[in-house]
């Protein structure tokens, strides 16, 4: 017989963005136990609202299946003592299994002879094992905490009831004082106090009571609410799926409504408006049919239509002292220079133990500088850079940006636009911020693109150089978004630059521009490369390369991220390749002889010769074009795998002559640095 679970956890309300995950978590966590605990079920339902998370699991078995199983014990010399009675080992061993000495029987494994019992172990019930998932939702994990009352438990939200059904049975067990029953609530303030009868009434029950637990439902009914009013004022709307996940999880009973605000507040720019209303109230902004943005909005409420009227102008409101404020802040901002606001970052801190804003700038001028010479950038992209890199960060001193943190970038290219700042100059203040999510648009311009570069070095490299480095789940300055960012932009731009090496010129290159900052610019450059290559391998992964491809690439030591790459999509398509066994094993030989016998900087001496193989191996070294591409490069290498078949079958490498052997350990390291550029092919897996 099968049989469905209701297990539902009441909750004060949870933060918007907590609740999705929060359900998926429960989900995979419930799962996982009772994939454990060896009970079958057909599915898992995963329901959540701003105040509960809820499963549903269905098709679940009586009970456990019983195992027949062997156990072992200790081995025999420790469970028999002198006189060959059973030691407190063997008595303990057999206690804790549930059977007696008088079961033990002795098995050999390898030579030594060991305790074994076997033991039936009967399965208990499904309701037995449902009882134990009150350790299951008190080992759940979550972004922000609570403590409440004398407990000691920390949870995203204080625990006001849980229900616990097995078809119309209580599974009873207890988190904290709270004891699951049948008991639920309806909505906060449409809603009663419920009471389930079995299982499978769960979703209809909440729903007659004004509470819709499907978020996938309440989702599509915000969506049909919102079209219909956009249909009705014929207006255009871009959906915000952020904005609307975050809608979705902070109502149980859905209902929107449209409401306006004064034509005036369209003089402030688009950004401000959406960030006013977005924001600062989750409301939705709308155009016209020729894409101009309207004076008005639509918001969902938590609720049904009664009074709707009053909502409706309670959050017209509102959002006035917001716009109000922001009028006011963009009038007033337009009467200081971008060049004042730029000093003012002397007094602003971009972290206590590195420097303050403004000296972060000027790392960053020479850093670009830098950059930008080894890209060969016009004498006016080098001119745009520098001036971007002077005061990109200066609108984070302006007011509106002090109210409106999130439009740092966005208000500092308005303003550098107003201000008479040329349009490469404004558009760099911007794009110096992407990508600001981890697959974020990336920067359109080779400026913008080369300052976000310069500015994420140097917050990468002076946090690692006062040890604050990210480790484990814990990175507070998104040092990790930094570095991929970094990858994404040199790959989209295709630039290869040698950023590692840039950190050991950065002492002497900030000394030259008159900068002393308070710790050893260079230090944990090791540290720094290997944080990068993680980024690389995070990069591949969302690429979908192979394990092995990634870990050859990343393997050795890289100066240039961008070759990485590409050594990277040149073994990627060249993987399933027929012959590349063979092939590949030549060279893997040929590179574990070097990395066994390294020599730096080898020569090979010509004169030292026995034999044609050993001529022929060198010509086709001498002959090989380390500036071809990369394709290119791959192609010759694996056409070695003739030449090094027939050098190894008429050479011994280990000569008892040191000068012979010293001669044929050059060549095998020659042609293993040639491979370098593809990283260590010894780690390539190849069928």
């Amino acid at each position: 017989m099968s049989h469905t679970y209701l297990l539902e956890v009441g909750l004060e309300e949870m933060p918007a963005h907590v609740v999705t995950p929060s359900m998926r978590q429960l989900q995979t966590r419930v799962e996982k136990y009772l994939t454990e605990q060896r009970i079958e079920f057909d599915q898992i339902t995963a329901y959540s609202t701003p105040r509960r998370l809820a499963l549903e699991i269905t098709g679940l078995s009586d009970k456990q299946p019983d195992i027949d199983e062997s156990v072992k014990g200790p081995a025999k010399k420790i469970a028999l003592d002198d006189e060959g009675n059973w030691s407190k080992a063997a008595i303990g061993f057999t206690k804790g299994q549930g059977v007696s000495v008088d079961d033990i029987e002795f098995k050999e494994i390898k030579g030594t002879e060991y305790v074994f019992v076997n033991k039936h172990v009967a399965g208990k019930s499904v309701a037995e094992v449902l009882s134990g998932l009150n350790d299951v939702i008190t080992s759940m994990t979550f972004p922000t905490l609570m403590k409440w009352a004398e407990y000691k438990l920390d949870f995203i939200r204080p625990i006001h009831w849980l229900v616990s059904l097995l078809d119309d049975e209580i599974v009873p067990f207890k988190i904290l004082d709270v004891e699951a029953d049948r008991h639920t609530k309806g909505h906060r303030f449409l809603g009663h106090d419920l009471t389930i009868k079995t299982a499978t009434d769960y979703v209809q029950t909440l729903k007659d009571d004004f509470v819709i637990v499907d978020p996938a439902e309440r989702k599509a009914l915000i969506k049909d609410q919102i079209e219909a009013i956009v249909a009705e004022h014929n207006w255009t709307l871009d959906w915000d799926e952020e904005l609307l996940e975050e809608v979705n999880n902070l109502v149980e009973w859905p209902t929107a409504f449209a409401g306006k605000f004064d034509e005036k507040y369209l003089v402030l720019p688009e950004e401000v408006l959406i960030t006013s209303m977005k924001d600062n109230q989750r409301f939705f902004c709308v155009r016209d049919q020729a894409g101009k943005l309207q004076p008005a909005f639509i918001a969902v409420r938590n609720g049904n239509t009664d009074y709707l009227d009053n909502v409706i102008a309670g959050n017209e409101r509102v959002l006035v002292p917001r716009l109000e404020d922001a009028k006011f802040f963009y009038e007033e901002d337009q009467k200081v220079t971008v060049d004042e606001y730029a000093q003012r970052l002397t007094r602003v801190s971009f972290h206590d133990q590195i420097s303050s804003m403004a000296d972060k700038m000027k790392r960053t001028r020479v850093i670009a500088e830098l950059l930008a010479k080894e890209l060969n950038f016009t004498d006016q992209e080098v001119a745009d850079l520098q001036r971007a890199a002077d005061i990109y960060k200066f609108d984070l001193t302006t007011q509106m940006v002090g109210e409106f943190s999130e439009l740092q970038g966005v208000m500092g290219e308005i303003y550098a636009n107003l201000m008479g700042e040329n349009k490469v100059v404004a558009t760099a203040i911007r794009e110096h911020y992407m990508p600001i999510s981890a697959e974020g648009a990336l920067p359109a311009t080779k400026v913008g693109a080369l300052l976000a570069v310069a500015d994420k070095l140097d917050s990468i490299f002076s946090f690692f150089a006062v040890d604050l480095i990210p480790s484990g789940s814990n990175d507070p300055y998104a040092l990790r978004r930094q570095a991929y960012g970094i990858v994404r932009i040199l790959n989209d731009q295709q630039w290869h630059l040698p950023i590692f090496s840039v950190q050991a010129q950065l002492p002497a290159l900030f000394a030259a521009a008159g900068l002393t900052p308070k710790y050893e610019v260079a230090k944990n450059a090791d540290q720094v490369q290997s944080f990068f290559m993680d980024r690389m391998k995070q990069f591949f992964s969302l690429a979908k390369i192979s394990h092995d491809v990634v870990d050859a690439v990343t393997a050795v030591p890289a100066t240039d991220l961008l070759s990485v790459m590409s050594a990277a999509k040149v073994l990627a398509a060249h993987h399933q390749d027929a012959g590349l066994k063979d092939q590949m094993e030549a060279l893997t030989r040929v590179i574990r002889l070097a990395k066994k016998q390294p020599i730096d900087n080898p020569t090979v001496d010509p004169t030292l010769f026995q034999n044609e193989a050993e001529q022929a191996l060198f010509d086709q070294v001498s002959h090989f074009d380390q500036t071809a591409a990369l394709d290119a490069q791959f192609a010759a290498l694996v056409n070695f795998k003739d030449v090094i078949n027939d050098y190894f079958e008429a050479n011994m490498i280990m000569d008892p002559d040191e000068q012979i052997k010293h001669n044929r350990l050059s060549q095998m390291n020659q042609l293993a640095n040639l491979t370098h550029v593809f990283g260590d092919l010894d780690q390539l897996i190849v069928k």
